[in-house]
């Protein structure tokens, strides 16, 4: 199949003819939300309070992409690393109490906020059904007064960049059957991408029926794969700029989202700033002397806010000097940025979800994909500031840890 990079591109662009140039940053971390950006239109809806139903106030989001959320009253669920296993998805996401169990995908957490950590890519072979899954379910929580915000994870900026070393082969065959299906709808990105989740399991079902598909390993196609991962993803083509809508650091109420974990230095290069670096790389858009072609802040080397692991680390291994620097850190962080505490993917915890450092740091990656160590789904609820994990929906909530975090 011919692709037209001008096709691709103008997808993009048209997909976010919406978008603002970047923000000029607050003067100080302190300053009222509405100072600091004009709303996302894609929820220019909530902040004007138009909702199909709900009692609470309306939520109010700043920054493109989303940087800064005000949330009242909301249930606020946090997922974490997911890497292409839509079943293992589907789980959490039933076990948060957001997902029907009936296999129709239907939001059912009615103003609940849900935050997906990031690293959704690799690792497993259904990424865009999970990507599109989040899609159609944070335009069906839009509906009730609820959201759905997703993290780029340093998995997702990876493959933007063209590294494909993670790539499951099955994803690349996703990847020209997702292709082909964007072509038969034409380029109509909003349509088809919140559709492909309906559609994607019968299109594997029909490709691995086919007789060529358990044969010899066949080099044409996995060529093909990786052309069509090339166009979906590279910065600019259509895939990239979903990512693009995504930020990398999210602030909801008084807590922080992040993939691998923020730092005194990124908060005094600026949140918004780095959201909007990596979104206009994404989008194809950066460059030249206003902004580096790869957000290195957030995106290139270990304390990179995708790539951070200091609050992740296993404390056993930390001698005590070592754990009091990396509190007065956190602290530190927290202190700049104006929040409770910090919710981290990235590093699988064989523990399941817990928090360190006086519940400042919850790490929520578990390594749920078979991709990865195959592990029970677990989930982080943050409600009435009081966060507790939720392992089994069975048990609704199976307090293996639970921490308040009073009114200041």
């Amino acid at each position: 199949m011919q692709v037209n990079q001008m096709a691709s591109l103008y997808l993009c662009l048209n997909s976010w003819s919406s978008s603002s140039s970047p923000s000029q940053l607050p003067r100080r971390l302190g300053e009222t939300y509405s100072s600091l950006s004009t709303y996302s239109s894609s929820y220019a809806a909530f902040s004007n309070g138009r909702r199909t139903r709900g009692s609470l106030k309306p939520l109010v989001i700043s920054g493109d992409p989303p940087t800064f959320v005000s949330a009242p009253g909301r249930r606020i669920v946090a997922v974490g690393d997911l890497h292409g296993d839509l079943e293992q998805a589907r789980r959490a996401l039933e076990m948060a109490g957001v997902l029907s169990s009936d296999g129709e995908d239907l939001w059912i957490g009615g103003e609940t906020v849900l935050i997906q950590l990031g690293d959704i890519l690799d690792r497993g072979e259904d990424e865009i059904a999970i990507l599109s899954l989040l899609r159609s379910l944070d335009i069906q929580a839009k509906a009730q007064g609820g959201a759905v915000f997703q993290i780029n994870g340093n998995h997702e900026t990876m493959n933007v960049e063209g590294d494909f070393r993670y790539v499951d082969s099955g994803a690349y065959d996703e990847c020209t059957d997702f292709l082909s299906y964007l072509d038969d709808f034409k380029y109509d990105w909003e349509n088809a991408f919140a559709g492909w989740i309906r559609v994607s399991k019968t299109r594997k079902e029909d490709r691995k029926l086919s007789p060529n598909y358990w044969g010899a390993w066949n080099l044409v196609k996995r060529q093909k794969g990786v052309i069509a991962r090339s166009i979906l993803l590279r910065p600019g083509g259509p895939l990239a700029c979903e990512l693009a809508r995504h930020s990398v650091i999210l602030k909801v109420n008084d807590w922080i989202f992040c993939h691998g974990g923020l730092l005194p230095l990124h908060v005094a290069y600026g949140i918004e700033r780095m959201n909007s670096e990596v979104s206009h790389w994404m989008k194809g858009l950066s460059g030249g002397d206003t902004s580096p072609d790869i957000p290195f802040m957030a995106t290139k080397g270990y304390d990179s806010v995708v790539w951070n692991r200091l609050y992740s680390r296993d404390m056993s291994n930390l001698e005590d000097h070592q754990s009091k620097q990396i509190l007065s850190i956190l602290e530190e962080t927290l202190q700049a940025v104006g929040a409770k505490a910090m919710v981290v993917g990235h590093t699988p915890q064989t523990a399941g979800v817990n928090c360190k450092y006086n519940c400042s740091i919850w790490r929520v990656d578990v390594g749920m994909s078979s991709g990865v160590l195959h592990s029970r789904p677990e989930v982080l609820e943050i409600k009435d500031d009081k966060a507790r994990v939720i392992r089994s929906r069975r048990a609704t909530f199976y307090e293996l840890q639970v921490a308040d975090y009073p009114e200041e």
